[in-house]
């Protein structure tokens, strides 16, 4: 079968170890094969760089394993042609043999190009991505901590969730920590209101006559909230 990639090396990568298989030309038509395992830390990583350059490697293929394989291309995208695999395309490919170790198999099957790359964003875009993602994710979880202040407030007959259109606003949190303070009389907290909210007063004094007990004061103080502008909003 025709050699495609000479000088290459196939990864099989875990949480805390990478093996690392690197194949280079030998005497003949026989490739040099050698197996060395490395951990996942940065020095480690740094080292497995080191030990692939040393031969010249030039085109290094791993599978795409959860996200354990990100660290590891965060290293080696700027030395080597670097592949990510498809899990079930290698397992897909015919004449896999149970004995040989999966770091071996993914090389060979580099060796004579027999791999097919996943599409692997650019490093800016991964970024971009990421900072994304997990801005939606505290938006996700910020509605989830509002609804339960929300219902804590229900059980404690204050409706200020029929008032006020964003609970965890600049009033809403105003008030909400005067709740958590102890303080109880519904002039008081209306009185904390901001911007267009102070229109609502007597709304509000109606909706914050409640009975709040201690072990409510107490679930308000453990639940995170965060204020509307957080998201880009700035509702009051």
């Amino acid at each position: 079968m025709q050699v495609v990639h000479p000088r290459c090396a196939g990864l099989d990568v875990h949480k805390r170890t990478v093996v690392a298989c690197r194949l280079i030309p030998g005497p003949g038509a026989q490739a040099l094969r050698a197996v060395r395992t490395f951990g996942t830390t940065t020095r480690e990583l740094l080292a497995l760089v080191g030990w692939l350059a040393e031969k010249a490697v030039t085109h290094v293929a791993m599978e795409s394993t959860g996200s354990y394989w990100k660290p590891v291309h965060n290293i080696l995208e700027d030395a080597f042609e670097l592949l990510v695999v498809n899990a079930a395309h290698i397992k897909a490919v015919p004449g896999r043999k149970t004995d040989v170790r999966d770091a071996e198999w993914i090389a060979d099957l580099l060796c004579h190009g027999l791999l097919r790359a996943s599409f692997v964003p650019s490093r800016p875009e991964r970024e971009l991505r990421e900072l994304t993602r997990y801005r939606s994710a505290l938006i996700r979880e910020r509605a989830s901590e509002v609804n339960r202040v929300q219902k804590v407030l229900e059980g404690a007959n204050i409706k200020l969730a029929s008032v006020a259109s964003e609970v965890a606003g600049v009033s809403g949190l105003a008030i909400l920590r005067a709740l958590i303070g102890g303080e109880e009389d519904p002039g008081v907290l209306a009185a904390l209101a901001r911007g267009r909210m102070r229109a609502k007063r007597a709304a509000l004094e109606e909706a914050l006559e409640g009975r709040m007990g201690a072990h409510q004061r107490f679930t308000l103080g453990v639940i995170p909230t965060t204020s509307a502008n957080s998201t880009g909003t700035s509702r009051r």
